[in-house]
């Protein structure tokens, strides 16, 4: 089999990311043309087909999908020796990809960051937000170098360094009647008026599969991409939410909102 360069498996991973031929070209910024022509010579090179067509778009097929895993750790040892070799030419700066939940950031900004800013100087941080689903496909493209996501389902595409235990609270306005319940249970939370995140986070998901598994539904009244939106809602009064207590510590501290720990198995 002929080598596949990096140019051929950036654009093959660009389809793969995009899920059709134009969208990777513009993505890429050129022709639709080229990069069909580029698939195609690949395809040559390996003697296989890498996509099929359908509804959806471009589907990988098996070959595909091998040739999916062997681009990413390509690029990735492409990334890690252009660093090495940018570090021995005396150039200073360098730049870490975060990939993050909303949720995180305060806590990261507070907390994380200033530690690795003094002993790491020369390092240019890129600090993105995203919902669980998009870190561990951010991480998995190989658009971020770091993610921190809530409640993530396993990935084979990814790897853990690091696991956190952060319940899952009830965010109400102080006084808020469901917080004087001696064991707060999600089923109590039925029928009020909440804010969810949408159904690509973590928190929802786990949210929904709860209520699922006990035979019920939490319909949210307000529907939202930001956690800062949740905050609002909740300190409007016009209703709960669900969150882990870091994501509300600011909140909590200013005693604009109260929280209790669910008691479900979550």
């Amino acid at each position: 089999m002929e080598t596949l360069d990096a140019k051929e498996l950036r654009m093959f991973m660009a389809v793969v990311r995009i899920g059709s031929i134009r969208g990777a070209a513009e993505h890429v910024n050129v022709a639709p043309s080229v990069v069909s022509r580029q698939i195609a010579e690949t395809e040559r090179k390996i003697g296989l087909t890498l996509f099929e067509r359908n509804a959806r778009g471009m589907a990988l097929t098996e070959a595909g999908e091998l040739v999916l895993e062997h681009s990413r750790r390509v690029l990735e040892e492409h990334s890690l020796l252009r660093e090495q070799l940018g570090f021995l030419k005396g150039v200073q700066q360098r730049r870490v990809r975060i990939l993050c939940g909303e949720g995180f950031l305060a806590d990261i900004l507070q907390h994380g960051l200033g530690s690795f800013v003094r002993i790491y100087p020369d390092v240019q941080y890129d600090l993105q937000l995203g919902g669980t689903e998009s870190v561990l496909d951010g991480i998995a493209n190989g658009d971020a170098d770091i993610g921190i996501a809530y409640n993530p389902l396993t990935d084979a595409r990814v790897r853990s360094l690091a696991i956190s235990k952060q319940p899952l609270c009830v965010v109400a306005p102080p006084g808020h009647p469901v917080l004087a319940k001696d064991r707060l249970e999600l089923a109590d939370c039925a029928g009020l008026p909440n804010a969810l995140l949408g159904p690509g986070h973590g928190i929802t998901q786990l949210v929904t599969r709860v209520a699922a598994d006990r035979g019920f539904a939490i319909s949210p009244l307000v529907e939202t991409t930001s956690i800062d939106v949740l905050r609002r809602f909740v300190i409007a009064g016009l209703g709960i939410s669900f969150l882990p207590r870091f994501a509300v510590s600011t909140e909590l501290a200013r005693e604009a909102v109260a929280i209790r720990e669910l008691s479900d198995p979550l």
